[in-house]
This record gives structure tokens, sequence and C-alpha cells, in this order.
């Protein structure tokens, strides 16, 4: 059973699983921008991670970890970018 997170920020869930969508087409992966989230299939692929779409109760903690944090470090690095052009723009 997938984790559901809850957004500070109301309509946030969207704009960020657009933002994944984009970061990951990006850093060279096919994401269907209907369902960005399967692009963990992909990326557990890449690194020879086992995963499933159904249980996955075998997983290491270490396993997933591996798989979130190339997405999400993807994802920060893209953002620190973002804030960093935002700055140096602000003159």
């Amino acid at each position: 059973m997938g984790r559901r997170r809850r957004y500070t920020v109301a309509g946030a869930e969207q704009a960020m699983q657009t933002f994944k969508a984009d970061v990951m087409k990006r850093e060279g992966y096919a994401v269907d921008p209907n369902r960005p989230d399967d692009v963990k299939y992909e990326v557990a692929k890449e690194l020879g991670i086992p995963l499933k779409s159904a249980d996955n109760g075998e997983l290491t903690t270490e396993a997933a970890g591996h798989i979130g944090g190339k997405i999400g470090g993807s994802m920060v690095r893209e953002m620190i970018r973002l804030a960093q052009d935002k700055l140096s723009n602000q003159e």
C-alpha cells in the first residue's frame, strides 16, 4: 500500500507531480505525464532493484531509499538551481 502525502499548500500536489515529471524527463527517463510516479520503476530497473507494482515486502529500506533518493535528489537539485537563478536575477 502506497503512502499518501498531504501537502501543506492546497493544490500543490498536481504542481509537484508536474515538476517531478519535468525533472525526470530532463534526467533522461521516459515519463508518462499522467503517471509521473511510475518513473520509480524505470529508476529501480536502472539501479538493479526488483521493484514491483504490487507487494514489495522483501525490498530493503536501503533499496527503497536508493530509488527515492535518485528521484528526490534530482528534484532538490533542480529546486536549488531555480532558487539560485531567481536570486541572481533580483538585482
